[in-house]
This record gives structure tokens, C-alpha cells and sequence, in this order.
């Protein structure tokens, strides 16, 4: 059987998850060109996910079939001022190269989009960088809006 997926499942996290996640989130920064995830990022995962009363974050990962990880999502609900209403944001959505182009990538956004729905959130937001043409088209045939912004981050050095 070679390593391409022939039915994979999207499903929340759970904790025996994090680990993998962490890995996976590893593999995505270095895809986007960015520093690497915090020093364990799996128990700061589980922190927010499943110590909280209320978790502020979701979690979606793609299983394969014979086990092991494809991929994963994450969002947190945001308030949008302008629009005067919570919305979802996704914050990360990750596949693995060889399981790209199979269907996973709408999978796991049609799990955020329940998600928001689940949260009766109406919108779904999340950035992607401008030089990654093939998220672009992705998203373009999902029928999302772009909306031209460059994001920003500053550190706030404790007093």
C-alpha cells in the first residue's frame, strides 16, 4: 500500500494527538518560512484544549487509515469590530505534502466550517502567505474572499 491516502477521517483532537500535532506544526513553519513552534507546544496544546472550562481553541487533525496523522487544523473565536460579531479564526491548516490534493485540504475545512457553525459563528477568517500560490487556489475554489492585509506581530516585553 503506498503512503497516499485512500480514506482518511477528520476528527477533534484528543489528547494521545498532541504530540503528532506538535510535529506536524513543526513541518508547517517550516513550510511558511517562520520560526518554529514554542518549546512543548504539545502540553501547551493540551493546556488549551482540554484543561480549560471553556477551551478558547479547536482543534481538527486528518487520521490516516492505518493510523498516524495527515494533517491538522486550529481555530479560536475572535470578535470582529467592524462587523460587530464573533467570528472563527482559522489560525492553522496543515497537510502534509503527499497528502495534498486528495480532498483531505476540504475535509478539514468543512470540519472548521461545522466547528463555526457549532459555535453559531457566521464567518470563518484566516491569513495565508501571499507567495503560497497553492493555498491561494484552494481557497479561491472554496469561494473565499481575500481580503489584502499584511499581518503583523509585536513582542510585549514583560514590565
Amino acid at each position: 500500500m503506498s503512503d497516499r491516502v485512500i480514506r482518511a477521517g477528520v476528527r477533534q483532537a484528543v489528547p494521545a494527538d498532541l504530540a503528532e500535532v506538535e510535529v506536524l506544526a513543526g513541518e508547517h513553519a517550516a513550510y511558511e518560512r517562520a520560526a518554529p513552534p514554542a518549546e512543548g507546544l504539545a502540553a501547551l496544546l493540551a493546556a488549551e484544549l482540554f484543561e480549560r472550562a471553556e477551551p478558547r481553541l479547536g482543534c481538527l487533525v486528518a487520521e490516516l487509515p492505518g493510523g498516524g496523522l495527515a494533517g491538522y487544523a486550529t481555530c479560536t473565536t475572535e470578535f470582529s469590530t467592524w462587523e460587530g460579531r464573533p467570528y472563527l479564526h482559522l489560525d492553522c491548516l496543515y497537510l502534509r505534502e503527499e497528502h495534498r490534493g486528495l480532498g483531505l485540504g476540504a475535509e478539514l475545512m468543512a470540519a472548521v466550517l461545522a466547528e463555526a457553525r457549532a459555535r453559531g459563528l457566521r464567518q470563518v477568517q484566516w491569513n495565508t502567505p501571499v507567495w503560497n500560490e497553492g493555498a491561494i487556489r484552494f481557497y479561491d475554489r472554496l469561494g473565499a474572499t481575500r481580503k489584502e492585509k499584511q499581518r503583523y506581530s509585536l513582542a510585549v516585553e514583560p514590565s
